[in-house]
């Protein structure tokens, strides 16, 4: 029973929101994984429910391509999604991005 206990604590420890500035600072560690994390939708581009948005927390920004709805500005999210290097949004580079899975509003 301590066994099972502790497996769960390990595998739920790790489901939390991984910070913004560690995905920028190290996105090859990232890159081609899910990610979960948290913030404040700061800016937003849609277009028949497709477009992207830059998400903010307290150690840094980065942009967020979506195929479900884009948040209004000012929203606060959490994003689960694919993390990618060299984005291109609107023809601009971004570069390291998330491709959303998902998102709720909290």
């Amino acid at each position: 029973m301590k066994y099972v206990l502790l497996a769960m604590v390990v595998l739920l420890s790790g489901c939390g929101p991984v910070k913004i500035a560690r995905i920028n600072a190290d996105p090859s560690r990232y890159q081609n994984r899910v990610v979960h994390v948290s913030g404040t939708v700061t800016n937003s581009v849609g277009v028949l429910g497709t477009g992207g948005y830059q998400l903010e927390d307290e150690t840094g920004k980065i942009y967020v391509v979506s195929r479900s709805g884009v948040p209004s500005r000012g929203s606060r999210v959490t994003v689960t999604g694919v993390v990618s290097p060299g984005v291109q949004i609107l023809g601009q580079s971004v570069g390291v991005a998330i491709r959303e899975e998902r998102h709720q509003l909290k």
